[in-house]
C-alpha cells in the first residue's frame, strides 16, 4: 500500500517540528494518490487536524500547449494523462508533488 509508505513519510518530516497539532498538505492532481486517498490514509494514522488541499497541475508539450492536461485514466497507482492537444504526453511542470505546507505543533 503505496499511501501508507507516503503518509509515514509524511509524519516522519512533519514530527521533525516537534508535536503536530495540525497539518497543511497540498496534493498534486498529478501526484502518486489523490488527495482523498492521502486524507482517509492520513486520518486513520494520526489524530492532527488535518487540513489536504487539491493543487491543480500544469503541463507542456511539445507541440506548444501549456495548461490542464487531459487525465485519460486514474486507479490505484495508475495515471494516464496526455495533452488534449495533440495527445501526446506532455511534461509537467507542477502539480505532481505533495507538499507539508504547514504544520502547527
Amino acid at each position: 500500500m503505496h499511501e501508507t509508505v507516503i503518509a509515514n513519510k509524511i509524519i516522519e518530516d512533519a514530527k521533525q517540528h516537534g508535536e503536530i497539532k495540525s497539518a497543511v498538505i497540498e496534493v498534486g492532481e498529478l501526484a502518486h494518490i489523490t488527495a482523498e486517498e492521502l486524507r482517509e490514509t492520513l486520518s486513520n494514522m494520526v489524530n492532527w487536524k488535518l487540513t489536504i488541499t487539491e493543487k491543480k497541475s500544469k503541463v507542456k508539450c511539445d507541440c506548444s500547449y501549456e495548461g490542464i492536461p487531459k487525465i485519460i485514466e486514474r486507479k490505484h497507482d495508475l495515471l494516464y494523462f496526455e495533452c488534449p492537444d495533440c495527445g501526446k504526453v506532455p511534461s509537467v511542470l507542477e502539480g505532481n508533488q505533495i507538499i507539508i505546507k504547514e504544520v502547527e505543533v
